[in-house]
């Protein structure tokens, strides 16, 4: 009787993945046909591309900004913080193009200040990225995998951001820079790495990419430390992700068949490894630069989200205006012309097409769908904390971090450091909390 009830859980299983695979396909179209009809312009179109994009390397290769620090505390695997470094110089390695023989000034460069709200906005930030297990687009992947906890997190995510908009735009020790270059002070104020080095015969240009190649392999090495260190201690986990995406290739030419098992698997299923992930993030992050003049964001959004709720509770435009120190613009703005929001949506759709072409969405979904009262306050306060570190820093993991690198902005180096270590004490306390 139990094979018998096994046998039947195993059909049913088979038959629900075939429907994620088909509403997965389906999404897919959705994403090429509807979206580029429904969408008011083609840049909108461009951005939802993008985020999906995003989105599906995102959970596909298994990646993220938060977990490069949370993995290694928990586990002591550092190899998704040096795939993250890997990506930095890669990305930065290609946007040089555009910047080598371009006004600088024609970007929109996120040369960010150098301040105590840096050093302040990167400690929150890491701490409050420890307690939710997740970063500003790691919240929108999870709304998928972990509904509850995501939702928590997103909701006082958007309220930190919101309650710090007013000190982001009028605190002198957010806005000004202790230090700053040429082309920097012509920005937003801050180190654009290139001006260090205009002595090297490219512009300063070959200098700041020596000198990225340089911390990002001292970021490699220090990590290579860290992983060896906690092995020799016996306190080295392997983790399970991990190990599914370095299993060996099985797959032999002469088996190839189209429409097969095998070949769906290869195509839609199996797990991208870290480095693969990194790769196309790098180009993903390229064509966004290449097209729309800027970097990666994704927190503003939030804070944005969060007053259209407000609005829809009763408060006024205007009061929001005046208290967030901003146009009332981008709170009437349509969600759907709003590009950062589209972007942003498009990574949550990337996601979903994922666990459905790859028959993991049920599976995914139920795992995270339960949590615990106190789980919910630590998720808040990292939403908070995090959503505050975004102001103060003026940006998140990608904003502050990853778009600055790429950028030659001395800021997310600094920014990285920092978050690091609010991340290990946001790990040691949760660990205790917990």
């Amino acid at each position: 009787m139990e094979a018998e009830i096994k046998k039947q859980q195993a059909i049913q299983s088979k038959h629900l993945q075939k429907i994620e695979y088909v509403l997965g396909i389906a999404a897919i179209f959705f994403v090429l046909i509807l979206g580029n009809v429904l969408l008011k312009t083609d840049m909108l179109f461009f951005r939802l591309l993008i985020g999906t994009g995003l989105g599906y390397t995102l959970t596909r290769a298994y990646t993220g900004f938060a977990g490069s620090i949370n993995r290694a505390y928990k586990t002591g695997s550092t190899k998704l913080l040096r795939a993250m470094a890997l990506m930095f110089f890669i990305t930065t390695l290609a946007t040089t193009t555009f910047l080598l023989y371009s006004n600088p000034a024609s970007y929109d460069l996120w040369i960010n200040p150098i301040n105590l709200g840096l050093i302040a906005g990167g400690l929150l930030f890491g701490f409050g990225m420890a307690f939710s297990s997740c970063c500003a687009s790691g919240v929108l992947t999870d709304l998928a995998t972990g509904f509850p906890r995501a939702l928590i997190t997103l909701l006082f995510f958007g309220m930190g951001i919101f309650i710090g908009f007013p000190i982001q735009h009028t605190a002198s020790w957010i806005t000004n820079s202790w230090f700053t270059t040429s082309v920097g002070n012509q920005l937003q104020g801050g180190v654009f790495l290139p001006d260090l080095f205009k002595w090297d015969g490219l512009g300063g240009y070959l200098g700041a990419i020596l000198t990225t190649a340089l911390f990002c392999g001292i970021t490699v090495y220090l990590a290579y430390r860290y992983e060896r260190k906690r092995k020799q201690q016996n306190r080295y986990i392997e983790h399970e992700t991990e190990k599914m995406q370095e299993l060996p290739n099985k797959f032999d030419s002469k088996d190839c068949k189209l429409f097969s098992q095998e070949t769906y698997n290869r195509i839609f299923i199996k797990p991208w490894t870290l480095k693969q992930g990194a790769i196309v993030i790098s180009i993903l992050f390229v064509l966004l630069m290449g097209v729309t003049k800027a970097g990666w964001g994704a927190s503003t959004p939030f804070g944005i989200w969060f007053g259209k709720l407000l609005m829809f509770l009763g408060v006024s435009p205007e009061s929001i205006a005046s208290f967030t120190k901003m146009s009332a613009e981008p709170f009437v703005l349509p969600f759907f012309e709003h590009p950062i929001s589209v972007q942003n949506f498009g990574i949550l759709v990337g996601t979903i097409i994922y666990l459905l072409t790859a028959g993991k969405m049920k599976t995914m979904f139920l795992e995270g769908a339960h949590i615990r009262k106190k789980e919910a306050a630590l998720f808040a306060l990292g939403g908070i904390t995090m959503g505050l570190g975004t102001r103060l820093a003026n940006g998140c993991n990608v904003g502050a971090l990853f778009t600055p690198i790429a950028n030659y902005s001395l800021s997310g180096w600094i920014f990285f450091l920092f978050l690091a270590l609010g991340g290990i004490v946001g790990n040691m306390l949760a660990k205790r909390l917990f």
